[in-house]
């Protein structure tokens, strides 16, 4: 069939995780990101289960190997450093992954990464975002922000957890797509000390808070400060200035205990900052005609789950996999990319939210048996042989096989 030209609305990892297979294909695609440039930049992100069996098939990963954070595990800490349990990484090749996973990687390398594998097939406009559009049955008009107007057969939104393009094909009276946890987020960077080595350490406070920091270079390491609030007032925060963020911040977690001090210092220059509520995004459906949802503007699974990325991985390979076997039925692909999705979504959004009360335990006491709980399991080594006999692939979804779709255009 003739090739499609084809608008993806945000250059994150899934929208150019889905342009490389579609242009690959011989389609015609665009992507529009609207930062400025190329936002290779970010926190640590992982990619798991059948996200790796998708990078393998994209044949990056090799690349991805070369630039993964030598990251040997994850560590409990008390407010001495004293470490109180220990979860290593499952590098052996064979198995699911632990808290650690074998892939971790800086999102921003991704980025370049998936960008570098593309920008040569693919067209990037930086700087430019949709601002509105019309669609009929044969094409969707697409307004500009930069005031250009242009025609496309099919439009993907890929623009993150609270993607427009979403709320621009969801009827007034739906549901609001977020599932709310009651989990608020925050990370930056610090400047790297002895002390930081290369196991990511937690650190729990009371009050249902949690610092955890990782290094990923020589100079450099992460810190992520998260806290449990079920109130309207803390939703407002992500929304605030960047000020007013940090502000409440170092108010929540002044005198926390362990490094937090120090973390906290470092706020005050770092160059790296990002606030956000962790929400789940759960939507009856994820496509409106000739327009389609991919990635976290879809499905976001949350960061909890560890499975964000690799949700816009597999999506992207299985969107593109439905749009390349039925390009001349785009409805019919999306039909499919919906019916052949949606249980491995299903399977990774699942979390008890209840459960986040023991996982930041609000006094010393609960902090006392949540360490204990976890350095008896991993004294025994359970989480590392748990992974090392089970399956790669999570929930047994398996991992439709497209390539013969691609090499048939």
């Amino acid at each position: 069939m003739a090739p499609l030209k084809i608008l993806i609305c945000g250059g994150g990892c899934a929208g150019p995780s889905l342009a490389l297979w579609l242009a690959r294909a011989g389609h015609h695609v665009t992507v529009v990101e609207r930062f400025p440039a190329l936002r290779a930049s970010g926190a640590q992100i992982d990619i798991r289960a059948q996200g790796i069996e998708v990078v393998k098939r994209m044949g990056l990963i090799d690349v991805v190997r070369s630039n993964v954070v030598d990251e040997a595990g994850m560590s409990f800490v008390d407010k001495h450093n004293n470490t109180k349990a220990t979860i290593l990484a499952n590098k052996s090749g064979k198995g699911a992954q632990t808290a650690t996973s074998e892939f971790e990687i800086m999102r921003g390398d991704l980025v370049r990464i998936l960008y570098d594998a593309t920008k040569d097939n693919v067209s990037y406009i930086f700087g430019v975002t949709v601002e509105r559009f019309e669609q009929d049955e044969d094409h969707v008009e697409v307004h500009f922000s930069d005031g250009r107007t242009d025609t496309f057969d099919l439009l993907v939104g890929a623009d993150g957890q609270g993607s427009r393009i979403r709320k621009a094909i969801m009827s007034p009276d739906a549901p609001e797509p977020y599932r709310r946890l009651g989990l608020y987020t925050f990370y930056w960077f610090v400047p790297r000390i002895e002390m930081d080595t290369n196991l990511a350490k937690v650190y729990h406070a009371p009050g249902g808070r949690i610092v955890m920091s990782r290094s990923h270079n020589p100079t450099e390491s992460q810190v992520y400060c998260a806290f449990l609030d079920e109130s309207e007032e803390t939703r407002s925060i992500p929304k605030g200035s960047v000020e007013k963020q940090k502000e409440f911040l170092t108010q929540k977690f002044s005198g926390a205990g362990w490094q937090t001090d120090r973390f906290l210092e470092g706020l005050k220059t770092t160059d790296n900052f990002y606030c956000q509520e962790v929400v789940q995004v759960k939507i009856d459906s994820w496509y409106k005609n000739r327009v389609v949802l991919l990635g976290d503007a879809g499905y976001c699974p949350s960061p909890v789950t560890g499975m964000g990325t690799t949700a816009g991985l597999v999506g992207a390979y299985v969107l593109a996999g439905e749009i390349n076997r039925n390009s001349d039925d785009l409805p019919q692909a999306f039909e499919n990319y919906d019916k052949t999705l949606r249980p491995f979504i299903d399977e990774i959004q699942v979390f008890n939210k209840g459960a986040l009360r023991y996982i930041y335990p609000q006094t010393e006491w609960g902090i006392s048996i949540l360490h204990f709980v976890v350095g008896a399991i991993c004294f025994l080594r359970i989480p590392e042989l748990v992974a090392r006999f089970s399956s790669e692939e999570r929930g047994g979804w398996k991992l439709p096989d497209y390539q013969t779709a691609v090499q048939d255009q």
